[in-house]
Parts: structure tokens; C-alpha cells; sequence
């Protein structure tokens, strides 16, 4: 049989950090790489007891069919949790998807063309560039600095580009860790609505902030209404609570959401309402913030920690940012190195990490690399720095 693949297909490359993954399985690399929260924070006892609540309401009722949408309560749940950091929204402005992954992809092919313009922070989410190309979208990197997308160089590619859709992830971005001012995010948004330039506000990491007192507000906050809204907002439980529940939402003008939901149906029908159901009654019956609180202050502990060991002499002639949460920090490394031929170097030492370059729209910086400190606990996070050291010394000798 002789297979012939769509133009879909042929757009669509393996992940970069999916594929390091698969190298450190069943055995002794300690991965560096992967966006992976600490799985012996999971709430284990606190989900089991949610499933069980699910049976005991809901009886064989609670394994049917349910609405596109979304589970109804948990949708109003998330509204409720919405209205604590300022945004007031109802379910019709929310769809409930199969991680914000996905809510990205639904966006793209209801609201994108092939051939449409996308604006991207350069560097930006791998995960989000594989969607905007395999669907023939140009994606354009906007240059940036630690504060967020330049205004000045945003502009000019607005009316340089006529982009359809802007898209960022401004709190604790994934890969470089960095958190927007609210000068960059009012900026943004005051460029894109009288443009009608769509913008996708990406958030997955913003409650892992290290900071308990600062102030980083959504820009789908700062606009004035879901609808007519000039953002769309989408965030995730996977950081927060556990990823294999793969629940997400996305919120914004209900006429977006509704062709969202008809792509939906097309795609999975509904993501799974028992997943939905067992999260409604996390979400009631536990303490979520307290949770989240404690995973925050470990955090921080583990970033404190990485920032420490980034501090020997034999990274001397690294820079990085401190994160002021997240999970990721963004390395660079002098330009004479290669990270993709360093990580060479480092699956030998028994250590992996995730190269920068995947990460560009354009223009990669190839002495770049990503490191998750959220993951790792402390005596293995030591050891794999160890060996960070050893293999970038290594690499040195071999050229």
C-alpha cells in the first residue's frame, strides 16, 4: 500500500521534548527536560476520594454521554475561581477541553487559514509552533526582552504582517520563565483591538507564582467584556492539580467558543465527563489553594536550589533569569556551543535537558537549552547539575 499523506500531515514534526523523554525512560538519566510537575505532590488521596463521590452522586448516570461544552457545575466552578483574579465570565463564554493543548488547536482551525499571519514571542511554546505550522499558518516571532513582547517592534510587524492572531503566554512563559509587566500586557492589548488582531492568551503556569503578593493580571482582564473581547484566555488543571486528568478550558466571546465547540464535536465529542465530574468535586470538597500553595513553596525551593547550582564557577560563562515561577529556567550558553550537540554530551553523562533552538519561530539561537527544576528533587537535582558541568566540559575539549 502506498500511503499518501495530507499537507496536515506533512506539516507535523515529532516533538523535541517528547522525544528526549523517551530517552530517559527505564533508565538512569535524570531528566531535566520535560514540563512535568512532582508527582509525590499529586493529591492522590484527595482524587481518589473525588472519583468515589462521583459514583456515590451519579451512580451509572455519571458514565454517559455529556455536553461539548462541558460538565455544567464544573464549568460554573471555574467561573467562581475566574471571578478571584478579575475576570467575570459565564459558562457560554467557556469550553471545557482535553488540556489547553487542545484548546489551542481548536482555535486554530475555526478561527486560522493556511496562509493566515500569527505573531509569536520569539522564543515561544514548541507545542503551539507545531500547530500553527502543520496548518500552514506563517507564524512571525515578535523580539522580546524580559518584560514581554517590544511594543515598538510589535507594532511595526502589525502593520507590516496584517496578522490575524497574536499569541503569547506572558505569566512565567514556557520556555524562558519570564513574567510580562502590566505595561507590556496593556500595550499589547491597546495595539491588537483597534486592529481586530485576535489575541490567544496562553496560561498554564500563573498560579505557580513564587511571589504570594504580586500582582500579574490576565490580559483578557484588562479588556472590558468576554464578549467582543479582543482575547481569548485558556489555562489548564494538568500544573496545578494532576495531568492525567488532561481537563483544560478556554473562555472568551461566546460566538468563538461556540464554533470551538463544533470543532470539538468533530474532533472528541466531549472530553472525558468523568475526568470533569471527579474535578467538580475536587474543586468542592478540598482545598485547591491550600494545595497549590504547598506546591508553590516546593517549588520555589527546588528553583532556589537549581539557581544555586547554576551559580558554580564551571557555569560561569552561563546567563539565566531567575523565574519568579513556573517551571522552567532559560539558559543561555556562550555562542560557541551547540546545545543540540551538547545534549549529546549529556544523555552520555546521564543527565537530559531540552534544547533552545525547537522553541523559534525564526532566527533559533542554537546555544540555548531549557531546564525544569519542578520535577527533580533535590539529591537528583545536584547529581544531574554534576553532570551538566562534566558534559559541557566535555563538549569544550571536543572542539
Amino acid at each position: 500500500m502506498d500511503y499518501t499523506f495530507s499537507s496536515f500531515a506533512d506539516g507535523l514534526k515529532s516533538s523535541a521534548v517528547r522525544d528526549i523523554l523517551k530517552l530517559t525512560q527505564g533508565n538512569a538519566i535524570i531528566s531535566l527536560a520535560g514540563g512535568l510537575p512532582a508527582e509525590e505532590h499529586f493529591p492522590i488521596e484527595a482524587v481518589k476520594e473525588a472519583f468515589e463521590r462521583v459514583f456515590q452522586h451519579g451512580g451509572k448516570s455519571s458514565l454517559q454521554y455529556g455536553l461539548t461544552e462541558g460538565y455544567t457545575p464544573l464549568r460554573e466552578a471555574i467561573c467562581t475561581r475566574m471571578a478571584k483574579k478579575g475576570v467575570t465570565v459565564k459558562p457560554e463564554n467557556m469550553l471545557i477541553t482535553t488540556g489547553s493543548q487542545q484548546a489551542i488547536y481548536l482555535l486554530t482551525r475555526v478561527y486560522l487559514s493556511a496562509g493566515d499571519v500569527i505573531l509569536v514571542e520569539n522564543p515561544t511554546y514548541l507545542a503551539a509552533l507545531q500547530i500553527f505550522k502543520a496548518s500552514g499558518i506563517q507564524v512571525i516571532g515578535v523580539d522580546a526582552d524580559r518584560d514581554g513582547m517590544l511594543l515598538d517592534d510589535l507594532e511595526a510587524k502589525l502593520k507590516q504582517y496584517r496578522p490575524k492572531m497574536v499569541y503569547v503566554t506572558p505569566t512565567f512563559a514556557n520556555p524562558t520563565g519570564k513574567v510580562w509587566s502590566v505595561e507590556r500586557r496593556k500595550g499589547l492589548l491597546a495595539l491588537c483591538k483597534p486592529n481586530n488582531v485576535l489575541i490567544l492568551e496562553d496560561d498554564p503556569y500563573g498560579e505557580i507564582q513564587f511571589d504570594g503578593d504580586a500582582k500579574y493580571p490576565s490580559i483578557f482582564s484588562l479588556d472590558d467584556h468576554p464578549e467582543g473581547s479582543a482575547v481569548l484566555y485558556t489555562s489548564t488543571f494538568s500544573k496545578t492539580v494532576v495531568p492525567a486528568l488532561r481537563t483544560g478550558w478556554i473562555i472568551g466571546d461566546s460566538r468563538v467558543v461556540a464554533q470551538m465547540a463544533k470543532a470539538k464535536q468533530a474532533v472528541d465529542l466531549h472530553s472525558s465527563t468523568l475526568d470533569q465530574q471527579a474535578l467538580y468535586q475536587l474543586l468542592t470538597h478540598y482545598d485547591l489553594d491550600a494545595h497549590i500553595q504547598t506546591i508553590r513553596d516546593e517549588y520555589r525551593g527546588r528553583m532556589e536550589l537549581m539557581k544555586s547550582l547554576l551559580q558554580n564557577p564551571r557555569f560561569a560563562d552561563l546567563r539565566w533569569n531567575e523565574p519568579q515561577g513556573g517551571m522552567f529556567f532559560w539558559v543561555e550558553l556562550p555562542e560557541s556551543i551547540d546545545a543540540t550537540q551538547l545534549l549529546k554530551k549529556a544523555v552520555e553523562q546521564g543527565v537530559a535537558f531540552v534544547p533552545g533552538m525547537d522553541f523559534y519561530a525564526e532566527n533559533p539561537r542554537r546555544n540555548t537549552m531549557r531546564l525544569n527544576f519542578t520535577h527533580t528533587d533535590s539529591a537528583n537535582m545536584k547529581i544531574g547539575l554534576d553532570r551538566l558541568a562534566e558534559a559541557l566540559d566535555l563538549y569544550k575539549q571536543s572542539v
